[in-house]
């Protein structure tokens, strides 16, 4: 697509000197805002009508009719009040775009190293269509940066020692009444199993509120690695890591690195951090009220004028490290400001030889041979909108901390939440309300178990898209058939999740969706 847009520009550059002697210094080839404009369009009318005091589409109407023959160039035409629209050739464009991503990648001099943060799926349950969300962006951004010759570490946080997990192990215990023994006899898709059995905790949560005290405990045995809750949570979340990988890798997302929080609190990353934010007196220690005991951070001004107490919290009162505790601690170790580092080892091999590392202080699993991890010059962190407050408190640690320059190149790369049309709900078998059908969206839930599975969707559109190609190419080998419907439903999949803008609830609906 560039060298079309350059030879374009070129086109216009000799018109415009044999026409009128002259032109601007640079000529603007942009992409329009809607196709019927064409595939590329130029202002540049409205540019040469203040030198020649002449009306803009008069300009682009003559501009249009002498437009040489251009390979690529199906035909140009003066549009709206004087901008010029060109219509390429679409397979000729196809091609060139083709080109332009096979071409070896520009090296981006002096920028340092870029870590994209994305996915991070709570390792409790079956990956949804929010995920997915969620990991096109991410695996988009990274592929653009690494275009523009941008060296690039994509890591996928895995928070092993938070609530969801927690109640995982609840579910084991309370429930089913089992242990490490039966979660590992369990042959049927794991995550899809945790998915129905995170559902029947949320609902044993809301006949006995009183169970729900059984957090606190298992929360803490889960930080400190100890007894037979740590190694069952410890068991639940590989196993669930594995699967969420195995989804990904179908629309062609992977990792480099996958950093677990519980190895940020065995490495002691958190105590270090701790320590500075004290000495710095960003936080301090509540003495009385409802919070006394916690550690909170002073916020203060319009931006956090809506934040509630809680959400300052950094250190409750029991001694457990809150979220955002934790990732002020893994913030300054991505940018290589905390003086220490995780032990290495290796998570999986991929087919095709890409390594999935992951962070271990397990002296068995790690490797001195790897590659350098951390130390970034710039951080993306793709969560959803609703962690905007949690993200910008991270922001504020940095800077109480002295590091403003990196604070101000810790980027929360936002997008909005997935939810479903009333249609697809009712598809998945939720009753709704006559109130609730003339909802534009319903929001999904994960502790209700109320969504769409990744896999599940993948499943079909890959059936859908195997029918279509069936009937269209019958003469084709059924392997050919089989490996174009997963090119063809891969790609229709991420392009429903980057279609819309970032700042735009997707409202996912199945026909929309399987579409194609």
């Amino acid at each position: 697509m560039e060298e079309i847009k350059q030879a374009v520009a070129r086109a216009l550059e000799t018109l415009l000197r044999e026409k009128y002697a002259a032109g601007p210094e640079m000529i603007s080839v942009e992409y329009p805002p809607q196709p019927g404009m064409g595939d590329l369009a130029s202002p540049v009318a409205f540019e040469m009508a203040k030198r020649l005091r002449r009306a803009p589409r008069q300009i682009a109407q003559e501009l249009a009719a002498a437009f040489p023959a251009l390979p690529g160039v199906v035909r140009v035409e003066a549009g709206g009040a004087g901008y010029l629209n060109i219509f390429l050739d679409r397979v000729a464009a196809a091609r060139a775009l083709a080109r332009d991503i096979a071409s070896p990648p520009r090296e981006a001099e002096g920028q340092g190293k870029i870590i994209v943060e994305h996915t991070n799926i709570n390792p409790n349950k079956a990956a949804h269509i929010g995920h997915l969300r969620n990991a096109v962006l991410g695996d988009t951004l990274a592929r653009c940066l690494r275009f523009f010759g941008h060296q690039v570490e994509v890591q996928n946080y895995i928070d092993d020692t938070g609530v969801q997990v927690a109640d995982i192990v609840i579910g084991f215990r309370e429930i089913l009444h089992q242990g490490m023994n039966e979660a590992q006899a369990v042959r049927e898709k794991f995550d899809y199993f945790c998915w129905d059995l995170y559902a029947r905790v949320t609902e044993m949560y809301e006949r006995q509120p009183e169970k729900q005290q059984l957090r606190t405990a298992v929360l803490k045995r889960l930080e400190e690695r100890e007894g037979e809750d740590a190694m069952l949570a410890a068991y639940v979340a590989r196993r669930i890591v594995d699967c969420h990988l195995d989804t990904m890798a179908r629309i062609g997302v992977r990792y480099d690195l996958l950093p677990w929080e519980s190895d940020i609190l065995a490495h002691r990353f958190w105590e270090r951090a701790f320590d500075r934010l004290k000495k710095s007196r960003a936080i301090e220690q509540v003495t009385s009220g409802d919070r006394k005991g916690c550690w909170v951070m002073a916020l203060e001004g319009p931006r956090f004028a809506d934040l509630k107490e809680g959400e300052k919290i950094i250190v409750r009162s029991n001694g457990t490290v809150t979220y955002v505790g934790k990732d002020i601690a893994y913030q300054l170790w991505k940018f290589g400001l905390l003086d220490a580092d995780f032990g290495y080892g290796r998570f999986r091999e991929e087919p095709d030889g890409h390594v999935v590392w992951t962070t271990t202080d397990d002296p068995l699993e790690q490797e001195r041979d790897h590659p350098p991890f951390g130390g970034a010059a710039r951080v993306y962190n793709v969560i959803d909108v609703r962690q905007a407050y949690l993200q910008a408190i991270v922001v504020e640690g940095l800077k109480a901390l002295g590091y403003a320059d990196q604070a101000a190149r810790s980027i929360h790369f936002a997008y909005e939440m997935v939810a479903l049309t009333p249609g697809s709900a009712e598809r998945l078998g939720v009753t709704l309300s006559e109130e609730d059908r003339k909802r534009a969206t319903i929001e999904m839930s994960g502790r209700r178990g109320l969504g769409v599975k990744a896999d599940d969707l993948l499943d079909a559109l890959e059936r859908q898209a195997l029918e279509e190609v069936t009937v269209r190419n019958p003469d084709l080998d059924p392997r050919e058939i089989r490996d174009l419907a997963r090119a063809i439903s891969v790609g229709a999949l991420r392009y429903l999740m980057v279609k819309y803008t970032r700042n735009r609830v997707l409202a996912f609906d199945f026909d929309e969706a399987l579409s194609f």
